[in-house]
């Protein structure tokens, strides 16, 4: 897609994405967004056929942002020069930091994960549904790679280790935002980070 449209595409998603968790999922619609931008209803439909696409572009953005963090490369070279726990913990810390900056970036994906939104009907959920899997499946070949090297214990089932962890960090970040309180506070994050890490037995 040449700049200017990848520019505008933006444009309406952000747009869009302000109204949804301001006015509703429901309660807004595309000639709304067109009449905020100024521009035609042709040009929204260039890029998306409805508002339920807007929003799955929000939600692949999130998981394409979160695969980045998990880069296998990045982890592969983080562990070439054998860390000692207090590094994997750093490493662990920044990486929880990162997926969290993504989630309060987009307040609208935690909101429809928790039933926050107002009209989506069951595609839309079924879409979040599939979009938290893909994220769990990205955490959960991380979870594999660190009990293959010995950072995690042999016999943890994978998949309910990663379920927890991504369940976790959401909650986390859904509870702080309904509190007011600062999820990204360092004390937080290293929190989150050991329990990631050591569980909760002495």
């Amino acid at each position: 897609m040449p700049p200017k449209g990848e520019r505008r595409k933006n444009q309406i998603v952000n747009t869009a994405k302000q109204m949804f968790i301001e006015k509703g999922f429901q309660s807004t619609h595309i000639g709304q967004v067109c009449e905020k931008l100024d521009i035609a209803r042709g040009t929204v439909y260039q890029y998306f056929r409805n508002k339920k696409e807007i929003l799955y572009a929000i939600l692949d953005v999130v998981i394409e942002n979160i695969e980045d963090i998990f880069d296998q490369d990045d982890f592969n070279e983080f562990f070439s020069s054998n860390p000692n726990h207090d590094v994997i913990l750093e490493f662990i810390n920044k990486r929880l930091m990162s997926c969290i900056k993504v989630l309060l970036g987009e307040p609208i994906v935690i909101k429809l994960i928790y039933k926050e939104i107002a009209g989506v009907d069951e595609d839309v959920n079924e879409h979040v549904s599939k979009s938290i899997a893909a994220i769990v499946k990205v955490v959960a070949h991380e979870v594999e790679e660190l009990m293959n090297r010995g950072v995690y214990k042999s016999n943890l089932d994978v998949n309910v280790t990663a379920i927890m962890i991504v369940g976790g960090v959401m909650l986390v970040v859904s509870e702080c935002d309904r509190m007011k309180q600062n999820v990204l506070d360092q004390k937080l994050i290293s929190a989150i980070a050991r329990n990631y890490l050591h569980g909760v037995l002495k």
